[in-house]
């Protein structure tokens, strides 16, 4: 411990473990002290999504390819990373999921013999606005983050499921 605290040799696996454990904390929170603080890059990588208005899953392929390229090098960068990244595949699903319902409901119209009114869902005024609204949202909380991570505060994507923990 006298070594480490004085500069002379740095921790590695079972000491940086206790240490870490001493302190209450993983030992990827004690690392990360070391990492570049660098907001503008956060700001990149999280503006990059708004790739998916030229393709949905730009969205996702873009931003992950910023993060492998500087994943141990940039303070922050895997937290916020994973935050965009599941809120992208989240999109990407409800999108597609989307376009399913209203191919689906399109069959359904053209196979159904009797005339039975379709469900709100099944309307295809409603999935397009639905598809826009998804749209809407992406971007506005692409640029709402953007703003924030620039500021020197955390992404917040409420609307995603944790695929990447």
């Amino acid at each position: 411990m006298q070594r480490v605290e004085n500069g002379e040799t740095q921790p590695r696996g079972d000491t940086l473990q206790r240490i870490a454990k001493g302190l209450g904390v993983t030992s990827e929170e004690l690392i990360d002290w070391k990492l570049e603080k660098n907001n503008s890059y956060l700001t990149q990588l999280n503006s990059s999504a708004i790739s998916f208005l030229f393709f949905p899953f730009l969205g996702i392929l873009i931003p992950l390819v910023m993060w492998i390229s500087k994943k141990n090098e940039i303070h922050n960068i895997n937290k916020t990373s994973k935050e965009i990244l599941n809120f992208e595949i989240t999109w990407c699903l409800l999108l597609s999921f989307c376009f399913i319902i209203y191919i689906g409901s399109n069959f359904y119209r053209v196979k159904s013999a009797s005339e039975i009114s379709p469900s709100l869902l099944l309307n295809p005024a409603f999935l397009w606005l639905s598809v826009c609204f998804l749209y809407l949202l992406n971007l506005v909380l692409i640029l709402f983050n953007s703003s924030r991570l620039k500021s020197g505060k955390e992404a917040l994507y409420y609307i995603r499921i944790p695929f990447l923990k």
